[in-house]
């Protein structure tokens, strides 16, 4: 399906953990208490945290975000596109699906959902899927945020979309981060704009996306107006996702002219980077420079099925004596045997939250105070926080989908997202390191 050319994960298969080093590789189970820290045993230790009173998050450095697709749409939605996408080419119906985990569609809007091709759910309601166009399911997903404690959304703007200029997925882009951008103030999260720069080329990636952000985001949709947009340093903040990963567009020079131009405009620029950035490990080469003209670096986590301490203190180490910013990405598990023939089921195992958890751990032992979740939404690569499917009670019946239940843990639906309000706090340093998962399966 032609708009699965966004994904991320494609260029990290056959890579996954490579070119890092065996020293490099500390596996969940090697992650030992260390001095000052708990385990979270105990009569008391698995309570939920309190959730906080809405603020909203006035930079990214000590902040917990979530990468926002919002990238899903149904025929009769209303939207430009008004047809299904990325649920299914078509409507969505056993072997027509490009999802691997199924939403818990019991606490999601009624207004936003509509009618698959599927047969009931185990329990006998209609198996229907929203859209994100619907503006009460946005709506949603920042309550959700604001009520388990994560500090905002890094909203994706894809280069395959703001290359189609006059076409109706920008449009639906630009109506959602509209919308995106009204919840945030509403429960009050920050949120920023987050380049992915699939779908571009060495030709246009400046010339396309200079011409976004001064003509749409900082002109039509005056997003970076708004009291939610996040600022650091008084300086609005933009992110590059693909700068230096192989398989995406863009030289060193092409990508240094994109940087050096937002710091003109007074931005502070994140740049999301292959994991092996410092080594040119299943990256390009000669990156150095523009790594080093970034604000903050984020390296991409996803496919790395193990929990890298020395990894995230590598790059720590690094980044401080440079004098720049580091936002580690940390994501629950990963999936898509549904529309990736001969992928196992359940391939990188959430291990019932504690693979997610874990590798928090270790963000918070590496020293920085920031973090990005991957990914609030993506229920198509099955590391969605959002809530999802607990049992087979709650997906079709005549398809198979990943649900929470299927490390042997019976989790509530909202697991994850009670699990990412903890690991802000830890990150952060509002609680100290809890090296077992500090919260109950069910609540």
């Amino acid at each position: 399906m032609a708009e699965h050319k966004h994904s991320r994960r494609k260029f990290l298969r056959g890579a996954g953990a490579v070119g890092i080093g065996a020293a490099g590789l500390i596996g969940a189970a090697n992650l030992a208490s260390a001095s000052g820290e708990t385990t979270g045993t105990g009569s008391g230790s698995r309570t939920e945290p309190a959730r906080p009173k809405a603020a909203a998050a006035p930079g990214v450095k000590g902040k917990v975000y979530a990468g926002y697709q919002g990238w899903f749409a149904a025929a009769g939605d209303g939207s430009p596109v008004n047809a299904w996408t990325h649920w299914a080419s078509g409507t969505p119906a056993p072997g027509n699906q490009s999802f691997e985990l199924y939403p818990d569609i019991s606490i999601y809007p009624a207004s936003g959902l509509y009618q698959t091709g599927y047969a009931n759910l185990g329990d006998g309601r209609p198996a229907k899927l929203f859209s994100s166009y619907s503006t009460a399911v946005v709506d949603q997903h920042f309550k959700w945020m604001q009520e388990y404690g994560i500090d905002g959304a890094a909203l994706q703007r894809f280069g395959s979309d703001i290359a189609a200029v006059g076409q109706p997925r920008l449009k639906q882009r630009n109506d959602i981060q509209s919308k995106a951008r009204d919840a945030a103030q509403k429960y009050g999260r920050g949120f920023y704009i987050e380049y992915d720069i699939s779908g571009l080329t060495d030709a246009n990636l400046v010339s396309t996306i200079q011409n976004d952000w001064t003509n749409t985001i900082t002109g039509s949709l005056g997003l970076t107006s708004s009291p939610s947009y996040a600022h650091e340093g008084g300086k609005p903040v933009v992110e590059l996702w693909g700068i230096g990963v192989t398989n995406r567009a863009g030289t060193a020079q092409g990508s240094l002219e994109i940087i050096n131009w937002f710091k003109k405009q007074g931005c502070y620029v994140i740049g999301g980077v292959p994991r092996g950035w410092r080594t040119d490990s299943n990256a390009k080469p000669g990156f150095g420079s523009v790594y080093a003209a970034l604000n903050m670096v984020s390296p991409w986590n996803v496919g790395n099925p193990n929990v890298d301490q020395q990894l995230f203190n590598d790059d720590m180490t690094k980044l401080k004596a440079n004098g720049q910013d580091y936002q580690p990405v940390i994501y629950p598990g990963f999936a898509w045997s549904n529309w990736h023939d001969g992928s196992p089921k359940n391939e990188i195992s959430r291990k019932s939250g504690d693979f997610m958890w874990q590798q928090a751990v270790a963000v918070a032992r590496s020293g920085t105070k920031s973090a990005f979740i991957a990914m609030f939404d993506e229920y198509d690569e099955a590391t969605a926080i959002a809530p999802a499917a607990t049992d087979k009670s709650q997906i079709p019946s005549n398809q198979y989908f990943l649900t929470l239940d299927a490390d042997g843990t019976h989790l509530s639906s909202n697991f994850y997202l009670r699990l990412a309000g903890a690991a802000t706090k830890m990150i952060n340093g509002s609680t100290g390191i809890v090296t077992e998962v500090p919260i109950p399966p069910v609540g």
